[in-house]
């Protein structure tokens, strides 16, 4: 129990460093972490961090402030509001993206190949429960 409480926060230190690099939050990369491939609805997104309303549209809104996200109506139900990365957001993404990759593979380098196999399928597993049934 506590390796892997260790091994949380250290990827937690490796988050909030990257990100205040960036001058980015771990909230915020989670976002973009969701958005960097998809378009979703505000509602949909405050499920997924698991925010209330204010909070999402605080988040949004900063994150438009500074060009990252944009926002659009749905154009199957006008009171949706559609929420989206932009060229520059992307760009930040990469950048904070591959800063992190490169930490955390410093940390799995330790692994031989068949531990990191391992470690993969264990982390999946624990992670996505129920797909494993």
């Amino acid at each position: 129990m506590d390796s892997l409480i260790q091994l949380s926060f250290l990827v937690q230190g490796i988050l909030t460093r990257v990100g205040a690099e960036h001058d980015v939050s771990i909230i915020q990369i989670r976002l973009f972490g969701i958005l960097r491939d998809r378009e979703l609805s505000m509602l949909q997104l405050a499920q997924y961090l698991d925010l209330d309303k204010s909070s999402i549209t605080g988040l949004i809104n900063r994150a438009e402030r500074r060009g990252l996200v944009e926002r659009s109506n749905s154009p199957h139900d006008g009171r949706v509001v559609h929420v989206k990365v932009t060229a520059e957001g992307h760009q930040l993404i990469q950048v904070v993206s591959s800063k992190i990759g490169r930490q955390i593979k410093a940390i799995t380098d330790t692994l031989n190949d068949k531990e990191s196999l391992q470690f993969r399928a264990l982390a999946s597993k624990m992670l996505f429960p129920l797909s494993q049934q």
